[in-house]
C-alpha cells in the first residue's frame, strides 16, 4: 500500500502522480520490443563510449585517486574500463565522467542532452547491487531515460546553462529507484528530492574548454543513487521540486503537459541519436555537409582552399572558436571541426587530440572558416538541425551543400551494425577482443538474463 507524505498534498501536481504511478507500474512486458532493442543499443553504445573515455589520462588519475581516497571495500560496483570496482556512487561517478570525456555518448535532440550517460551509471550500480535480472534494468534504463528527456522536453534551461548535469539527476535517480522496487509514493518522492540535487552548470566550459564539465554527468549518477537513498532514510523533497526547478530556477516555463504526453505510447528512448563524429552534436551537420561536399571533389588539400562558410542553428554558430585550448574546446569549434576533416578525413578521436590541434595547416585553415547563424535554420529546431556549408577553392571553385537532419537522428539514423562496429572500435583496445566480444554478447541478450551481475563482471576486468 502507498504511503502518502506530507510533502505531497499541498500542490497541484497531476503529473507527477501519473509519472509516479506510470513507472512503479511499468513492466517491461509492456514496453514494445522495439523499444527493448533500442534501449539495449543505447546500454551498449554507453559502455563503449565510457570504457574508451575511461582511458584518458585524467581518467586513469582521477580513478586512482577516487580509490586511495574511498578503498574498494563495502557494496562496489565495476569501474568501466578502469579494472576495478569501487563503492557504488564514486563508481556511478567515475563512468558518468568517463562516458562524456570523448564526446562519443548518444543523446536525444527533442531534450537537447544526453540522457544516457546520467542514467546507465546509476542503473547500472543499483542492479549490480541487488543482483536485479536484465529485464529490470532495461525497464529502469527506459524510465530515467524517459523522465529525464521529458524534463528537458517540457523546459528550456537558461541560455548560459550547459544541460550536462541537471535534468540527468532526476533520470538517474527514478531508474535506480525503480531497480530498487519503489512503489508510487517512494517514486514519488524520489522525483522531488533529486529534482532539487542537479547543478547549477555554465555552457561556456564546454566553449572554452573547461574540462570539469564531464564531471556534470558523473556527479549526476551519483546523486540519483544519493537521493534513493536519502527518501530511504525518510528525507523529503518539496511538492513537485520539478516545476519549482525547471519552470522558476534553471528555466522559467515549465510544461506539465509535456510530462504525460502520449506517455507509454512514445518512447524518448526509440527517438534518441548515436553519434559517429567524436565532436559536439552540433558540428554534425557542418560536418556531414562537408563529407558529401568532399565526396564529390575528393580530397582537398588545405592549402587549396580559400575559405569554408557555415550557416547553420543558433547553438552551433556559438561554436565558432577558431583556435581552440585544448581537446574539449575543439570539440566544440566549428572551424576546427571542419578543418581537421579536410587535413586528416576523417572526424574520430585522433583528429580532435593534441596532435591534430597543434597541426600549423589545421589552425591555418580553421582561421579561414565563417559561422553564421541563419534564422531560419533556428527556426526549425528541434526537429530539425540544419547546416550549409560552402566550399571555397582558390581556384574559384564554390561547392555548397546543405543538411537538414544529422546522420545517426531517428530521421536518418545509422544502421544497427554501425553502432555495434563502434562499440567494436571503441572497446577492444580496452577488453581485447575475446572479452568485447562476451560483453556484447551479454548486452544483445540482456532483457532475458537472470542476473546483472554476469555483465557487471565482465565490464569489471
Amino acid at each position: 500500500m502507498d504511503v502518502i507524505r506530507a510533502s505531497q498534498l499541498t500542490v497541484d501536481d497531476a503529473w507527477l502522480v501519473a509519472w509516479s504511478r506510470f513507472a512503479a507500474g511499468l513492466r517491461v512486458e509492456d514496453i514494445p520490443a522495439e523499444v527493448v532493442a533500442r534501449a539495449r543499443l543505447v546500454l551498449l553504445d554507453t559502455l563503449g563510449a565510457i570504457a574508451a573515455g575511461a582511458q584518458e589520462p585524467e581518467m586513469v588519475a582521477l580513478t586512482a585517486r577516487m580509490a586511495a581516497l574511498h578503498g574498494t571495500g563495502g557494496i562496489a560496483t565495476a569501474v568501466i574500463g578502469g579494472r576495478t570496482r569501487l563503492p557504488l556512487p564514486v563508481a556511478a561517478f567515475l563512468n558518468g565522467t568517463a562516458g562524456t570525456m570523448l564526446e562519443l555518448d548518444e543523446g536525444n535532440q527533442y531534450c537537447r542532452g544526453h540522457p544516457a550517460i546520467h542514467v546507465v551509471p546509476a542503473a547500472l550500480a543499483e542492479a549490480d547491487r541487488g543482483g536485479a535480472s536484465g529485464a529490470a534494468l532495461i525497464r529502469a534504463l527506459v524510465l530515467g531515460y524517459e523522465i529525464a528527456a521529458r524534463i528537458g522536453i517540457a523546459s528550456r534551461l537558461r541560455v548560459t546553462m550547459h544541460p550536462h548535469g541537471t535534468w540527468g539527476t532526476v533520470g538517474a535517480a527514478v531508474a535506480a529507484a525503480s531497480l530498487a522496487g519503489a512503489d508510487a509514493a517512494t517514486m514519488r518522492e524520489t522525483i522531488n528530492v533529486a529534482s532539487t540535487l542537479g547543478l547549477a552548470t555554465s555552457r561556456r566550459t564546454m566553449l572554452q574548454g573547461g574540462t570539469v564539465r564531464n564531471a556534470y554527468a558523473g556527479v549526476s549518477s551519483q546523486l540519483g543513487l544519493t537521493a534513493v537513498e536519502l527518501v530511504g532514510a525518510g528525507f523529503v523533497g518539496e511538492p513537485d521540486g520539478v516545476a519549482t526547478v525547471f519552470g522558476t530556477v534553471a528555466a522559467d516555463d515549465f510544461r506539465p503537459e509535456e510530462m504525460t504526453r502520449e506517455l507509454g505510447s512514445r518512447w524518448e528512448i526509440a527517438r534518441n541519436y548515436f553519434k559517429r563524429h567524436a565532436a559536439c552534436r552540433y558540428t554534425h551537420g557542418a560536418l556531414d555537409a562537408l563529407g558529401a561536399i568532399l565526396a564529390e571533389t575528393g580530397p582537398v588539400a588545405p592549402d587549396e582552399v580559400a575559405a569554408l562558410e557555415v550557416d547553420t542553428y543558433v547553438w552551433a554558430a556559438q561554436l565558432d572558436d577558431p583556435a581552440p585550448r585544448n581537446m574539449l574546446a575543439a570539440k566544440f569549434s566549428l572551424p576546427f571541426a571542419l578543418a581537421t576533416m579536410i587535413v586528416s578525413g576523417e572526424t574520430g578521436v585522433a583528429s580532435f587530440r593534441d596532435p591534430a590541434r597543434q597541426d600549423a595547416a589545421t589552425r591555418a585553415l580553421a582561421a579561414r572558416v565563417t559561422v553564421r547563424e541563419d534564422p531560419a535554420f533556428t527556426a526549425a529546431l528541434p526537429a530539425l538541425r540544419p547546416a550549409r556549408v560552402t566550399l571555397a577553392l582558390r581556384d574559384g571553385r564554390r561547392v555548397q551543400r546543405t543538411v537538414t537532419t544529422n546522420r545517426g537522428d531517428a530521421e536518418a539514423p545509422y544502421p544497427p551494425e554501425e553502432i555495434l562496429a563502434k562499440f567494436d572500435t571503441l572497446a577492444a583496445p580496452v577488453w581485447g577482443a575475446q572479452r568485447t566480444a562476451a560483453i556484447r554478447a551479454a548486452v544483445e541478450t540482456i532483457d532475458t538474463a537472470g542476473d546483472v551481475r554476469a555483465l557487471t563482471a565482465l565490464l569489471a576486468g
